[in-house]
């Protein structure tokens, strides 16, 4: 035995209620987790316009999953608790237990996993905004665009509250037109200027949009002419430092997701110490009822453990049942084809025996 402990009937009782006070907690952990998940989903789903595609949302969907089974799987543990001190209702979990513990297993593994997740997504979270980005900043000035019309309310409102600018930063907006054609004088010889000297016809300016605008800095914004240091006074474009928003949304979003799914690692590494706390303490507390029910003496001494025999004997015949189970649930298909023919065979052989053993009739004398 793997880890034995010596258990009298006071220690049995005494594991069972301090189980049961943890089982509780894991079960608000597991709720906990899931509220993590759904304020995680909400925060993603807010941004969803200037995300390319949903791939991070594997991280939320795994935390609410796992949150709400470990609610029901931790509820379940603490009426266990309850009936691990009737040695008469006790042995009904027997069975049950073994899935109980190959479900717990499974739920530290997925928290786990929730945690490698949050690091080693960081690479396509701004892969995905890069290209979000990109398309909401080209798609700004379709106000009157089916399905695109508050593209600009969204960019706007995004750049404000994270106070950033453009893709990577503010020269973002050089590279695309920003201003509807519907707000346009084409009259003005400004306005075609601009427009002819694009290869692409479109008309695009040295400017950002209003939201861009940094409302700390002492000096009214300067929005449009930015590369022309004669059009501002004492202004120098390549020196001064501009009234802007340094940073690109894409460099602010990647941060604000990065910081919100790192400041939940050791929350989840919590809650797998606490679901680990209860399958070990549930094993011992399994194994010691079960070795005095086996002694026929509820109240004395048993022996808690762990495994019954070392790891790899235990690994061996987890093994060789699964493979058991497996063998049992496949279907001989030559066997279930070949079983019509057989008794079709052995009808015949059965009317040429009743023939054989009836008496011939003799002939009338």
């Amino acid at each position: 035995m793997l880890l034995k402990i010596t258990f009298t009937q006071q220690r049995r009782v005494r594991l069972a209620q301090g189980l049961w006070l943890m089982s509780w907690l894991a079960v608000m952990s597991g709720a906990f987790i899931f509220c993590l998940g759904v304020y995680l989903k909400t925060e993603l789903l807010r941004r969803a316009e200037v995300m390319d595609n949903t791939e991070i949302h594997v991280v939320p969907n795994i935390l609410m999953m796992v949150g709400l089974v470990s609610i029901g799987t931790n509820w379940v543990a603490t009426r266990v608790c309850q009936d691990s001190l009737d040695a008469s209702r006790f042995p009904r979990w027997k069975l049950l237990l073994m899935a109980w513990f190959t479900v717990a297993v499974l739920l530290c593994c997925l928290l786990l996993a929730v945690v490698v997740l949050s690091y080693a997504l960081q690479g396509r979270l701004e892969e995905s905004l890069k290209v979000g980005l990109r398309n909401g900043i080209r798609f700004y000035k379709d106000t009157d665009v089916p399905g695109r019309c508050f593209q600009k309310e969204t960019i706007d409102r995004l750049q404000m509250e994270f106070r950033c600018c453009g893709n990577n930063n503010f020269k973002d907006w050089f590279e695309v037109q920003w201003v509807s054609n519907r707000y346009l004088d084409f009259t003005s010889k400004d306005v075609k200027d601009r427009i002819r000297s694009n290869v692409d016809g479109r008309y695009l300016l040295d400017g950002v949009p209003f939201s861009c605008c940094n409302p700390a800095s002492p000096r009214p914004c300067l929005q449009y002419h930015l590369t022309d240091n004669s059009a501002h006074y004492s202004y120098d474009y390549q020196a001064e430092e501009l009234n802007l928003y340094s940073r690109g949304c894409r460099q602010a979003l990647t941060d604000y997701y990065m910081e919100m799914m790192n400041s939940t690692g050791p929350g989840v590494l919590s809650v797998i110490l606490i679901q680990m706390s209860v399958l070990v303490s549930l094993r011992y507390l399994q194994t010691a009822v079960e070795g005095a029910t086996a002694l026929e003496d509820p109240e004395g001494e048993s022996v808690g453990y762990l495994l019954e025999k070392g790891v790899k004997e235990t690994f061996e015949d987890v093994k060789a049942n699964v493979l058991n189970i497996l063998k049992f649930a496949q279907v001989d298909p030559s066997a279930a084809e070949g079983s019509p023919g057989a008794e079709d065979a052995e009808k015949p052989a059965d009317n040429t025996t009743e023939k054989a053993a009836s008496p011939t009739p003799s002939p009338a004398s």
